[in-house]
C-alpha cells in the first residue's frame, strides 16, 4: 500500500515543517509515503477559492486511489480504530491510500463526493497547516499499534 497526502498550500511555519518531516520519515519506514501540495489560491471570493483550489487537488489523485478527506463532519475515530482502517485497507490490496487536507474554506461538495471516507480529527476547528502533523502523527501512531509496537498507550 502507498499513502499520499494531498494538502492545499504551501506550510508556512517552522515548527510545522518539522513535524511533518519527524512523522513523514517515521512512516516511510512501514510503507511509501508521498506528499503533494495543490496552490492554494487567494484573492476571490471563498467558494471560487474552494472550486479551483479542488480542481487543482483532482488532479494530484492516482487513478483508483482510495480518498479519505479531513472533514469537520467525517467519523472521528479513535486511534486504534485508524490502526484497524489502515489494516483493513492493506489487507484488502489497497495500492493507493490517499489523504486530503484543504484549504481554509475546506473542500467543495463534488470533490468530498469521490471520498471513500471522510474522517475528522477534532470537533473543534484547527488549522488546515496543523493538521498537517496531526495527520502524520496518528498515521504513524496507526502504524506502530499495527505492529505491536510501545509508541501507543491504552
Amino acid at each position: 500500500m502507498r499513502l499520499k497526502l494531498l494538502w492545499v498550500g504551501k506550510t508556512q511555519e517552522a515548527w510545522v515543517k518539522t513535524g511533518i518531516e519527524e512523522y513523514a520519515g517515521r512512516i516511510k519506514r512501514y510503507c511509501p509515503l508521498e506528499i503533494l501540495e495543490a496552490r492554494e489560491e487567494k484573492g476571490a471570493q471563498a467558494a471560487v477559492m474552494r472550486e479551483r483550489e479542488c480542481e487543482r487537488l483532482v488532479k494530484l489523485l492516482p487513478k483508483g486511489a482510495k480518498l479519505i478527506v479531513l472533514d469537520e463532519r467525517g467519523d472521528q475515530l479513535t486511534s486504534p480504530e485508524l490502526a484497524g482502517f489502515l489494516t483493513k485497507q492493506r489487507d484488502q490490496g489497497t495500492q493507493d491510500l490517499v489523504f486530503a487536507i484543504g484549504g481554509a474554506f475546506g473542500f467543495t461538495d463534488s470533490f468530498r463526493s469521490q471520498a471513500f471516507k471522510a474522517i475528522s480529527l477534532s470537533k473543534m476547528t484547527l488549522t488546515h497547516q496543523m493538521v498537517r502533523v496531526f495527520l502524520l502523527e496518528q498515521i504513524y501512531r496507526g502504524f506502530t499499534i499495527m505492529n505491536g509496537e510501545p509508541y501507543h498507550h491504552e
